[in-house]
C-alpha cells in the first residue's frame, strides 16, 4: 500500500488509497484520458481540489472521550431518565446471553446464509428463528425475517393482493399511522388502493383483498380479531393481523382466530432500541399461501448419509427468480437481528413470556389507574372500559409537549405526544424495567405539573 504524503494533490499516494502510481496510469489510459484532471473537465480547476480547514488528527482515547461526551447528551433509558415512551419501540431488559452469543465471530462475520455448506450454523438459528415465530403468533410457516414491522406489513398486504387477485386494501383507523404510510410507499405503483376501516365496522367493500388489522392497536388497546377476521372472510377478503409480540405471552394467538397473515416488529425481543434500528420484521402465514410469502424460508433435511442439514428452501425474491414472478425485493438478511430474538426467546421460554407479558400488563394498568386519579388526567381506556396491554392514552390537561419538556428536566421522558390523533393525549407505555418506585415518581410529577398549569 502507498505511504501518506500531501493532500490536494491527485498524484500522490494516499493510505486509504490500495492502488500505486503505476496502476492508476494503467487505468487512466484504458480510459483515455492522460491524468485524473482529465476525468474532472467540467468541474472547474479552482473547485477540484480544495483546501479542507479540519482539525489536527485525534488519538483513539482521545476520539473515545469525545464520543462519549456526545452520547452523555442523549437523554435515553440507559443514561439515568426513567422512560415511558414506547408507541413503536419498547424497553425491555436484554439477558446477557443474548450479548454473549450475538458476538462470537461464528454469528457476526456469517453474513449471508446463501452458501449452506459455509453457513450451516446461520442457517439453523433462522431456522430456529422461523420455529419461534411460529409458537408464538400459532401460525403454520414463517419466513426468516424482513426489514421490520411496517414493512413486514406492507409486504403482507401486497401478499394478500396477489392471493385475492384484488387491489383494494382495508387498514384498521386504530393503527399505527407508520403502518399504512408504509404500504402506501410499497403500493404507489402498484395500482393498490387504501381505504379506512373502522374496529367496530360491521360491513365492509366487497371487493377488499384483506382487512389489515393492529392489536394491540396504536392505542394499546385490544381488537376483536376474531369477529373482524371472521368479517374479512365472509367477504371474501384475507385478515392480516399486526401484533405486539411480547403480548402474545398473554392473549390468544392470532392463529386461533383463523388469520391469514400475523406481521410484527420484533424489536421487543430481545434486540435494543438503539435509537429506532436495526430491527427485524416478523412474518407469518398459512401454509397455504406459502408460495405468495415473500422473503425466504429456511428448511431442516437430511444428506445422504443422514446427518441434520439446513438450507434456504423457497426464495421468491427477484434476486433467485424472474422478476415478475417475484414476491419481494427485499434483499437484505436480517439474519444477526433474528439471532437475538432467538436467543432471547430461548433464553426466556415458555413461562419466562408469559411472565414478562403479565409484568407487563400488571404494571401499566397500576400506572392508569394512579394516573386516572389526578386532577385534570384521564385515561381513555378507562374511561371506554377498553382491554389495553402496556400502553394507555392519557388525556392532559395541557399540551402533551410541554408536559414532556416539564418531564424531561425532571430526568423523565414521557409518553408520545398524539395531540393530531386524540385531544391533548399522551401516548404512555410501560413495560417491566420501571419498578413500581418509578412509576410513583412519574404519577407525582405528572401530579405536580397538573396543578401548575
Amino acid at each position: 500500500m502507498a505511504s501518506s504524503t500531501t493532500s490536494g494533490n491527485p498524484s500522490v499516494n494516499h493510505p486509504y488509497i490500495p492502488s500505486t502510481d503505476s496502476e492508476r496510469e494503467e487505468m487512466l489510459g484504458v480510459i483515455g484520458v492522460d491524468s485524473l484532471d482529465g476525468l474532472l473537465g467540467d468541474i472547474p480547476a479552482e473547485h477540484r481540489h480544495p483546501a479542507l480547514n479540519l482539525d489536527s488528527g485525534l488519538s483513539e482515547q482521545e476520539l473515545a472521550t469525545v464520543i462519549g461526551s456526545m452520547a452523555a447528551e442523549n437523554a435515553s433509558a440507559s443514561s439515568g431518565y426513567l422512560s415511558f415512551l414506547g408507541a413503536g419501540s419498547y424497553s425491555h431488559y436484554i439477558p446477557s446471553t443474548v450479548r454473549s452469543i450475538l458476538q462470537r465471530g461464528e454469528f457476526v462475520t456469517a453474513y449471508t446464509p446463501y452458501q449452506p455448506e459455509a453457513a450451516q450454523g446461520t442457517l439453523q438459528v433462522g431456522f430456529e428463528f422461523q420455529t419461534v415465530i411460529c409458537q408464538l403468533t400459532g401460525m403454520e410457516v414463517a419466513n426468516a425475517g424482513m426489514y421490520d414491522g411496517p414493512t413486514a406489513f406492507a409486504e403482507a398486504c401486497l401478499m394478500a393482493a396477489r392471493v385475492t387477485k384484488r387491489t383494494k386494501v382495508g387498514v384498521l383507523s386504530t393503527a399505527d399511522g407508520r403502518l399504512p404510510d408504509t404500504l402506501v410507499a410499497y403500493s404507489k405503483h402498484q395500482g393498490i388502493d387504501i381505504v379506512e376501516v373502522e374496529p367496530d365496522a360491521t360491513d365492509i367493500p366487497d371487493d377488499l383483498a384483506c382487512i389489515g388489522i393492529q392489536s394491540p392497536n396504536f392505542f394499546g388497546e385490544i381488537e376483536d380479531v376474531e369477529r373482524l377476521t371472521k368479517l374479512a372472510h365472509d367477504n371474501g377478503a384475507l385478515s392480516v393481523v399486526h401484533v405486539n409480540p411480547t403480548a402474545l405471552g398473554m392473549f390468544k394467538a392470532p392463529g386461533e382466530f383463523d388469520v391469514d397473515i400475523v406481521t410484527a416488529e420484533g424489536q421487543p425481543l430481545g434486540v435494543p432500541m438503539a435509537f429506532g434500528g436495526p430491527y427485524v420484521g416478523l412474518f407469518a402465514c398459512k401454509k397455504a399461501h406459502i408460495r405468495q410469502m415473500p422473503g425466504r424460508i429456511i428448511g431442516r433435511t437430511t444428506d445422504t448419509q443422514g446427518r441434520t442439514g439446513y438450507a434456504l428452501t423457497l426464495q421468491t425474491r427477484e434476486q433467485h427468480i424472474r422478476r415478475e414472478r417475484a414476491t419481494s425485493n427485499i434483499c437484505t438478511s436480517t439474519q444477526l437481528i433474528g439471532l437475538m430474538v432467538t436467543v432471547y426467546a430461548a433464553t426466556l421460554g415458555k413461562q419466562g413470556i408469559k411472565d414478562l407479558a403479565n409484568l407487563c400488563y400488571q404494571k401499566a394498568h397500576y400506572a392508569a389507574s394512579e394516573i386516572n386519579k389526578l386532577d385534570g388526567y384521564t385515561v381513555d381506556a378507562m374511561a371506554t372500559g377498553g382491554t389495553f396491554f402496556h400502553e394507555f392514552v392519557v388525556s392532559c390537561p395541557k399540551s402533551p409537549s410541554a408536559i414532556n419538556a416539564d418531564l424531561l428536566d425532571r430526568k423523565i421522558i414521557g409518553g408520545l405526544d398524539i395531540s393530531d390523533r386524540s385531544e391533548n393525549g399522551m401516548l404512555v407505555c410501560v413495560t417491566e424495567t420501571s419498578s413500581k418506585a418509578d412509576i410513583d415518581k412519574f404519577v407525582k410529577a405528572l401530579s405536580e405539573i397538573g396543578a401548575s398549569s
